[in-house]
């Protein structure tokens, strides 16, 4: 279940708006006493689809004054145990709004960590699902992808809902699915489909950015974000990535969405 909250003064109050009386309750978090915004971004994924990867990638690409400390819990045999966070700040270019925290997790990928990801996926505004390109990871993926479905309904949520994009990483690797066998599924599915190899940074940012833009989009629609952080609504994704480091144009970024624009995803969304 996602809940709207607001902070005031000396911490976050909950706040009910249209949405909760309709069964609907959003998760952004509204601090006014510390002039903050935070949206929670989650990696969902099976074991070793290189969640993990796309943040400490994401983590190497952006600058260190805008991020926090990856912090990482991983196992003997080096797969994340619990979660990875990597907080982003944005602050408003005129400092006269709100500062932006992105807080992005990852869910560990195991079987046996099912309570820990619903745990997790709780209170997320948008999800990257991490699928591995192997044909050999096909069933897995399946099996992923279903697991975040019925997490989410048990969480109060729907992919008809919740801002969700998919990226086909490890396209490096050698037997993995063709190309234009993901443009067909990308052009079949609800989900924006983004393509990557995380281990060298490719379509790590084309990944998160597009993730970013649709979960930015509704929130701002229902909540007026952007006037709280003092900017037009527009310019939230050239703010960020100029405040990332991130050289390369946005709209390029996003653009790299296979089987058309971010907007047709952004319409479907209920």
């Amino acid at each position: 279940m996602l809940a709207r909250a607001a902070g005031a003064r000396s911490g976050a109050k909950q706040r009910s708006d249209k949405d909760a009386r309709s069964g609907k309750i959003d998760a952004v978090q509204i601090n006014f006493g510390g002039r903050e915004i935070a949206l929670k971004l989650v990696y969902y994924g099976p074991a070793l689809s290189g969640k993990t990867t796309n943040l400490r990638s994401l983590h190497e690409l952006t600058t260190e004054g805008s991020r926090g400390r990856l912090m990482t819990l991983e196992t003997k045999d080096d797969r994340t145990l619990f979660f990875d966070m990597l907080p982003l700040m944005l602050r408003a270019e005129q400092d006269r709004g709100m500062t932006l925290r992105i807080k992005i997790f990852t869910v560990p990928g195991q079987v046996l960590h099912a309570s820990t990801r619903r745990l997790v996926l709780q209170g997320a505004d948008g999800v990257a699902f991490i699928a591995d390109s192997q044909i050999s990871e096909t069933e897995h993926n399946a099996a992923s992808f279903l697991d975040l479905r019925q997490n989410l309904t048990e969480l109060g949520l729907s992919l008809k809902s919740l801002p969700v994009v998919i990226q086909f990483n490890k396209r490096d690797l050698d037997k993995v699915r063709s190309d234009s066998e993901i443009d067909t599924l990308a052009k079949r599915g609800r989900e924006a489909v983004f393509k990557a190899s995380a281990v060298t940074g490719a379509g790590v940012l084309e990944t998160f950015f597009g993730l970013l833009y649709l979960t930015w989009t509704k929130l701002d629609r229902e909540h007026q974000l952007a006037k709280l952080l003092g900017i037009p609504s527009t310019e939230l994704l050239p703010m960020a990535a100029r405040q990332l480091g991130v050289s390369t144009d946005v709209g390029q970024l996003i653009s790299a969405c296979v089987g058309g624009s971010l907007e047709r995803h952004l319409q479907g969304l209920a």
